[in-house]
């Protein structure tokens, strides 16, 4: 009988050891969930990294200007679809309602295919002569369209003038010198251009055809002194010249007989070389 109950004796006892360390390990767990937890810092898809070029490369950037506007989704979706990065300067003023809001937007957000960039706030009104001898009033403009849309990077195309500055270098006519100077004294970069896709001013459909596009990008790569830096080549086109689909068709067959090319690579504007 003693046994029997030196037996059960043990069994409570070792059921009481088992119900503590129970307990003592959701008080465990419950003292963790209280806790103060580490907040997950955000990846910033903005922040810049060195970037490595191959020399054996050609680096095309693609470029349109004065979106958002009628052809700017269309630019957009043949480049995403055709897979091919493409920077886009816009306008302050052209995004002013709720449907070329979501373009700028759309655009912003899908980086590091596509880049949003400054095109200035007004486009100088049409009015660049004296656009660009006020330069102070020019740059709160460019201040103004970088507030406005949001732009990511100190990158700017001048309206209606085709300019550079980088990190060491100043490149621009006395009319927009001054401004430039003033740009550059804010950290600012401007990008001018060594191909230009013309366009008809009365219709603003294209001029030259695909082919010829291809041609001429061709023969600027193959001659270093007609571009900016050796084996990048800047395309300025606008994003309306591309509005109809038979346009869109032709910017399509443009970029797919670059790409047939294996030596071509597409880029968005902030790698360009010698940048801030």
């Amino acid at each position: 009988m003693g046994t029997i109950k030196l037996y059960a004796t043990s069994i409570l006892l070792f059921a009481s050891w088992v119900m503590s360390c129970q307990n003592a390990s959701f008080s465990a767990v419950a003292n963790d969930d209280k806790k103060p937890k580490k907040a997950s810092v955000p990846i910033d898809k903005f922040a810049r990294k060195a970037f490595v070029y191959d020399s054996t490369k050609n680096y095309i950037y693609l470029t349109f200007d004065d979106g958002p506007q009628n052809g700017t989704q269309a630019c957009f979706d043949l480049c995403k679809q055709l897979g091919v990065k493409a920077t886009f300067f816009m306008v302050g003023e052209h995004a002013s309602s709720p449907k070329t809001k979501a373009i700028v937007a759309g655009i912003r957000e899908a980086y590091p295919n596509f880049l949003l960039c400054n095109h200035s706030t007004t486009h100088a009104s049409g009015h660049y002569k004296y656009f660009y001898h006020h330069p102070e009033m020019a740059a709160e403009d460019f201040y103004a369209a970088q507030k406005s849309l949001n732009v990511p990077y100190k990158i700017i195309r001048l309206p209606g003038n085709s300019a550079w500055v980088l990190k060491d270098t100043i490149k621009a006519s006395h009319l927009v010198d001054s401004t430039c100077i003033l740009l550059n004294s804010t950290g600012y970069n401007v990008i001018g251009w060594d191909v230009e896709w013309s366009f008809n001013h009365k219709t603003e459909n294209p001029v030259q055809k695909p082919q010829r596009m291809v041609d001429i990008v061709d023969s600027a790569l193959a001659k270093p002194r007609r571009l900016f830096a050796k084996n990048h080549v800047v395309i300025l086109s606008h994003d309306r010249m591309f509005r109809n689909p038979s346009y869109t068709d032709s910017l399509a067959k443009f970029i797919t007989i670059l790409k047939q090319n294996p030596k071509n690579v597409f880029e968005t504007i902030d790698h360009y070389p010698g940048l801030k």
